[in-house]
This record gives C-alpha cells, structure tokens and sequence, in this order.
C-alpha cells in the first residue's frame, strides 16, 4: 500500500493512522522491553479468531483496562477485576481471553525470575539478533515456522494460554524477532 508516496506491506491499511504507524514504526522492530513484550503478548492472544486492526483499534482502551499491561498488577487480578473486564466494551470481553492474560502474567514473571528478563528468554531464541526474511508478497510469508513451533510448545509447557504457533509467529513479528516487512515495503531490512 502507498501513503505518503511511501511502499508498504500490502496488509497496511492506508486509511486507518494507527494501523499505518504500527507498520510504519513497531511491527519487525527488534523489542527488548518486558513491559511492552507483555503487552504485545496480551493484544496477540486477544487477537486469536479476529483482525489485528481490531485489537490495534482497541489497545489504548486495552492500557487503560490492564494497569498499563504492569505484568505485577495483571498477575493479582481477581474474580471483581476479571467481572469488571468483562464489563469493559472498549476490550475483547472474552473471559478465556480474560483470564489467560492472568494466567499468562503469572507465567511471564516466573520467566522473569528464572532468566533474568522475559526478552533475555524469548530472544535466546534467535540467538538475540532478528531474522530477515526476503519475501516479495504476502502470500509468501507463513503463518508459522519450526521455531514458532518450538517457542510455543515450550510456552505452553509453562503454563501459558493463547500461545499457539500461529500466534507466536504474530508475535515474533510483531516484537522484531522476525522482521517480515516484503522487500518492496519502506521497511524491508529495518530501514526508517
């Protein structure tokens, strides 16, 4: 797509602002911070069966409703803060959802404990550097991979919800792990 006389990655949609600013300048944009790696997590696995323009349209109201995704706040929710998210019409009011975004807190920090970070764990995987795919059409990039696979399986072994390998694929784009911005697109190799 083209705004601003710029290329773009064909799922860009030139007539939405916040969707054209993540593309332009979060998604395949190598992330570190846990803060914004929990919230991504979150806004994936509330993603699952809807658009990412969906949730992209819902995520200030998503900050708002989670504390500012502090992982130490989602973690304590109880059984009053879930009823009132489930109140919430500015979220997903899907309790599965609701409720794995808690479990999945508690899971976070336990990976905070044990290495120190939860970007020192997930980017372990990539041996802390972003794989640059090529790809010239959208049809052309997957939905997941072997790793996304393995990054799901072991998420899951810990507890985790909503982390299937077609929504860690999401995720590893999402925070930078793999930058699948198409060659033709502004972006392609991280250029700003």
């Amino acid at each position: 797509m083209k705004a601003d006389n710029k290329s773009r990655c064909s799922w860009a949609n030139p007539s939405n602002p916040l969707y054209l600013a993540y593309h332009d300048h979060e998604w395949g944009v190598p992330t570190y911070d846990d803060k914004a790696l929990f919230e991504l997590i979150v806004l994936e696995g509330a993603q699952a069966g809807l658009s990412w323009e969906t949730i992209l349209n819902k995520r200030e109201n998503y900050r708002e409703a989670f504390d500012g995704f502090d992982v130490q706040k989602v973690a304590a929710y109880d059984e009053e803060k879930i009823e009132a998210l489930l109140q919430n019409a500015g979220i997903v009011r899907n309790q599965l959802k609701i409720r794995s975004a808690i479990r999945n807190a508690k899971v976070f920090i336990e990976i905070q404990e044990e290495f120190g970070s939860f970007s020192a764990f997930i980017w372990a995987y990539v041996d802390h550097r972003p794989i640059l795919n090529h790809f010239k059409a959208s049809e052309e990039v997957p939905t997941s991979t072997p790793l996304s696979d393995m990054l799901s399986k072991e998420l899951k072994s810990r507890g985790m919800n909503f982390v299937g390998s077609t929504i860690m694929y999401a995720y590893m784009q999402s925070i930078g792990m793999v930058n699948d911005h198409l060659v033709g697109c502004f972006r392609y190799g991280g250029e700003k």
